[in-house]
């Protein structure tokens, strides 16, 4: 009844095939800039999971400390650092993957005085060990620098010790060796003693500000344990039992800082998973739209395709004929969404300070990826239609 139907209105056909090319590109246009979209977030997420921070944050455990637990940091940290598991520990007023501390630097240089915003943190010995941080020039805290801190703090001669990073060098106008030494204040007054590569103290979204890591036996929020990584269930449960024997009324609460570093991409992540399936259920729509155009074509050509077989053409020859067609509608498609996707891709990733480079072979691949969706789902319609009785295709017309 259907083909009934289509061969008593020819109007009707013949707007029914154009609106349904126009849907089918309108379709593919979706699909193919949510497959870009989709690929272009995965290799950001990528290059943010394989990103060189400055720090290592794996294998790093996290025990915050509050007034209950913060006066026995120094006894836990003497017993927990016998465990052989345990490599370094040290502690610190924020995380390193999101410092939030703000203060001013001021300092005189060879051009004046310089006065600038810079990130800080109150940090205990071991900081540096701790996180893998390189020091490019001078050298790190010591015990010494500690006990003379606690000394000149009882005697209110209080000076500091500090070690900046590059992006602070470059606002001092200094090179690294040159910053060894200075006096610079921030909140007060302290020598710098070593400057150390940049690392990522926020998001990839922001550029690596200027940062000022300070000695201190106070403001410790958080207390860092680098462990080996073997059998590291067996090891926390020996660092609990060391926990309860020294802290009371504070439970042992712990997790670990490449958790905290993939907080800071939630978003980027929902994303993905989002996008991904829209991705999917727009492709199965365009290629159920595909499937029923491919099924309205055969039919329209059935006289055709019977001709053309009396005339001696092979399948492989009638299939290739209707499923090109179909091939160039997935090519127009391909054209409008590639730009399209090229400029959402950019904008979204100019979000970032550091990103990935786009590369030509994404958008091929997304291009042909939906040719080939395209190929395989009229296939199907294409080589029954080509290898239909060609009698029985000129008698039913």
């Amino acid at each position: 009844k259907l083909i009934q139907g289509l061969r008593k209105n020819a109007d009707l056909k013949l707007s029914g095939g154009r609106l349904g090319r126009t849907l089918i590109i309108f379709q593919f246009v979706i699909s193919i800039f949510l497959m870009l979209s989709t690929m272009i977030i995965q290799q950001q997420r990528a290059f943010i999971q394989d990103k060189n921070l400055g720090y290592n944050k794996e294998n790093i455990l996290v025990l915050p400390l509050d007034r209950q637990s913060r006066p026995h940091y120094t006894l836990l940290k003497e017993a927990m650092k016998q465990d052989p598991s345990v490599n370094q520990i040290s502690a610190g007023y924020d995380l390193p993957t999101f410092i939030r501390w703000t203060n001013g630097i001021i300092a005189t240089t060879e051009s004046g005085e310089k006065n600038f915003s810079t990130k800080a943190i109150p940090v205990d010995l071991d900081f540096l060990r701790t996180m893998n941080i390189n020091i490019l020039a001078g050298s790190d805290f010591t015990e010494a620098d500690l006990a003379e801190l606690k000394a000149a703090r009882e005697n209110e001669s209080f000076k500091g010790f500090f070690i900046i990073n590059e992006s602070a060098v470059r606002e001092l106008e200094w090179n690294p060796e040159e910053a060894i030494g200075k006096t610079i204040t921030c909140g007060m007054e302290g020598t710098v003693k070593a400057v150390v590569q940049n690392f990522h103290i926020a998001s990839l979204h922001n550029e690596i500000s200027p940062l000022l890591i300070f000695l201190s036996d106070e403001f410790l929020n958080l207390m860092f344990i680098k462990l080996d990584g073997q059998n590291i269930p067996a090891t926390i449960t020996r660092l609990e039992n060391i926990w309860k024997q020294r802290v009371n009324g504070r439970p042992f609460e712990y997790h670990f800082l490449d958790e905290d570093y993939d907080k800071l991409y939630q978003l980027e992540l929902k994303s993905a998973r989002f996008i991904s399936t829209f991705a999917g259920l727009a492709i199965i729509l365009a290629c159920l739209g595909l499937f029923g155009l491919s099924a309205f074509m055969a039919v329209r050509r059935t006289k055709e395709i019977g001709i053309r077989k009396v005339l001696g053409a092979s399948v492989s020859e009638i299939t290739l004929l209707l499923s090109m067609e179909f091939v160039f509608i997935v090519g127009w498609a391909c054209l409008i969404a590639i730009p399209i996707g090229w400029f959402a891709a950019r904008q979204w990733l100019l979000g970032f300070a550091f990103h990935i480079e786009m590369q030509v072979w994404t958008f091929a691949f997304a291009g042909i990826t939906a040719l080939l969706i395209a190929v395989v789902t009229v296939s199907f319609q294409s080589v029954k239609a080509a290898m239909a009785n060609p009698v029985e295709s000129l008698r039913n017309e």
